[in-house]
């Protein structure tokens, strides 16, 4: 049975709130997640909250009802709250029906199956969360099989991060490794690493893809290392008709993902 709060001063609000600092984050092991397409992307896949708050003017809404349901039969706990109170754990002015406290979840790198999936995403000191939502989003519409972040990315459990996400978060697999580390395991079995780069005259469209591929994106602003592109089994470019000289690196990658995905078809 759900309790209610209502006083900014409770406990729970204060403790709640603080996971949008990443330091707290940390030493909590939880993050959080607002909006009931997020939740509910998170709850078919498997995923509860440890603590779900939601407003008493949504509760009767069946998806409200369904995370309610599930939340407390999984052990969870469910918190009746006001709009208030939801705006001050999410930082929004106009704050989702629901918020939730997830536990923090990684993949470890040997657990990945590079069998189960044709392309796999990789990206590099990736370091703005909306890129990583929107490249996780793509790997979630081309079927990639996860998307592994070498060396110093963002942290994908930030509020920011998981919002850009759409819930994608809750569907691809996500695992972090250092760049020594991936190339080592990627070594030990099939598997092309494609480059995005600007230091090759190799067009995307005309490179032959073989599955399964783990498509390289660089760092935003620096690209990625020589060394990791010497690694490359292939380095591609797309090539620019305009003045400036490169995509954005989510947009990029989803322009290579499409491309590999109709190759492979």
């Amino acid at each position: 049975m759900p309790r209610e709060i209502t006083a900014f001063s409770n406990p729970l609000v204060k403790q709640t709130r603080l996971l949008r600092e990443k330091r707290h984050r940390r030493e909590a092991g939880q993050f959080l997640a607002e909006g009931l397409r997020i939740l509910t992307e998170a709850r078919e896949a498997g995923r509860l909250p440890a603590t779900l708050f939601f407003s008493g003017d949504m509760a009767a809404h069946p998806l409200v009802t369904a995370l309610v349901a599930e939340t407390e039969r999984a052990g969870g706990e469910a918190v009746l709250t006001t709009v208030d109170i939801l705006s001050k754990l999410s930082g929004k002015d106009n704050p989702g029906a629901v918020l939730g406290v997830y536990e923090e979840f990684v993949t470890p790198l040997d657990h990945l199956d590079r069998s189960a999936a044709a392309i796999w995403l990789v990206a590099e000191r990736l370091r703005d969360p909306g890129n990583l939502g929107t490249i996780l989003r793509t790997a979630d519409a081309v079927g990639a099989g996860g998307l592994i972040l070498l060396d110093d990315s963002v942290d994908f459990f930030s509020v920011e991060a998981v919002r850009a996400s759409m819930g994608a978060l809750f569907t691809v697999p996500i695992a972090r490794a250092s760049a020594a580390d991936f190339l080592v395991w990627l070594r030990t079995g099939p598997g092309q690493l494609v480059g995005l780069s600007l230091d090759t005259n190799q067009d995307y469209r005309a490179a032959r893809y073989a599955a399964p591929i783990f498509l390289l994106t660089g760092n935003e602003a620096q690209g990625m290392p020589d060394a990791l592109a010497r690694a490359c089994d292939l380095l591609v470019k797309i090539p620019m008709r305009g003045k400036a000289d490169s995509l954005n690196a989510a947009v990029a990658t989803a322009v290579m993902a499409y491309e590999v995905l109709a190759q492979l078809g």
